[in-house]
């Protein structure tokens, strides 16, 4: 059961926000995705993002905070800590953490955990709402393989998130702890294996998702991948689940990435999150870094509020809302259900009043 909702989406939750988009509002988002540190100790064979060739750059840590500080008093409820690199390279990322749950919003980060030690955990469980890890093989030449690393980050991972379970129970905290495979051909056979290895430690869940080729991306291996034919693994998995652990496998997202079939002709979901790259740019949509017509601002060269309700965003949803094609966006992007439902929204069928 996917009590996350992580193959849906949670925008139903916020209707204050929703309905004053659909009276033309300029809303602020409810989510971003911000990346502290552009480098990565990792150089995964899928990586949708290694295009931004890992650069070494970090955000700020003072000026990311007195951002953060704004951004909590504007409405944004969320941010997952994540990116074209690892959180964790950055020295200061626990103190970030900590900020960003002052500020009154709430903390999600993924990484791959290597750097997740027992000190950062204790010093961060008590303020995350979730950390996911991404976990891409159980086997050490597997996981080798596919983060292109060494065997042994896999033994340090499985370590760190055992500590954190342990630290987690003992404290009662409420941080979800979760990992993540992306199903490829190299690790299919192995995903039964991970799914009991994160139930020993003492995970919440696993979830298994789709590969989603990303249109900038420099790696094509996976582009022609076909999910049906790991539609078994689904039954095979169910077995794992109980009132502590579960194994949410995006069979939705799959049939998706099969058909490529979307409901919706243009993307509408753009004011309500946003992405902010290791260098501070504030993008509309992460899917077109690197896209000048998608560059909002520069958190170094203004304030959020200053970037929100600039010229260059105007323009840039303006040429969203007529000129983009939504066919030659990535299949399961970040905002594909949140699309799907606002698009229903603006263009309700038949009878609707027939409750």
């Amino acid at each position: 059961m996917d009590k996350y909702r992580i193959d849906s989406h949670k925008l139903l939750y916020h209707v204050d926000r929703t309905s004053d988009w659909l009276a033309g509002k300029n809303i602020y988002p409810i989510y971003a995705e911000i990346s502290p540190c552009g480098a990565c100790n990792h150089r995964c064979i899928y990586c949708g993002l290694d295009f931004m060739k890992y650069q070494s750059r970090r955000l700020e840590t003072a000026l990311l905070k007195e951002r953060l500080t704004e951004l909590g008093r504007l409405g944004l409820k969320s941010i997952m800590y994540a990116g074209e690199g690892e959180p964790f390279l950055h020295k200061d990322m626990a103190e970030i953490i900590e900020h960003t749950k002052k500020s009154g919003i709430d903390v999600g980060v993924t990484s791959n955990a290597v750097l997740f030690d027992e000190k950062t955990a204790e010093r961060t469980l008590s303020c995350m709402a979730w950390i996911k890890v991404s976990i891409n093989g159980a086997t050490p030449e597997t996981y080798a393989k596919i983060h292109q690393t060494k065997p042994e980050d896999l033994d340090r991972v499985f370590k760190n998130m055992a500590f954190a379970a342990q630290t987690k129970k003992k404290n009662n905290y409420a941080c979800t702890l979760g990992m993540q495979l992306l199903l490829l051909p190299e690790n299919h056979h192995e995903a039964k294996l991970l799914a009991q290895k994160a139930k020993e430690i003492g995970m919440d869940y696993l979830v298994i998702k789709p590969y989603s080729q990303h249109p900038s991306s420099l790696t094509k291996i996976y582009q022609n991948i076909r999910y049906s034919d790991y539609d078994y693994l689904e039954n095979e998995l169910k077995d794992l689940n109980d009132k502590n652990f579960n194994v949410i496998f995006r069979a939705r997202s799959m049939k998706k990435w099969d058909e490529a079939a979307r409901n919706y002709k243009r993307c509408l979901a753009l004011p309500f999150w946003t992405y902010i790259d290791a260098g501070g740019d504030v993008w509309g949509c992460s899917i077109y870094l690197g896209n000048k017509d998608f560059l909002y601002g520069n958190i170094y060269k203004n304030t959020f509020k200053e970037i929100w309700e600039s010229d260059a965003r105007k323009k840039s949803l303006e040429k969203v809302a007529t000129c983009l094609n939504v066919e030659n966006c990535r299949v399961n992007c970040r905002m594909d259900e949140i699309n799907r439902y606002l698009w229903e929204l603006k263009n309700p069928p038949a009878h609707a009043n027939f409750i």
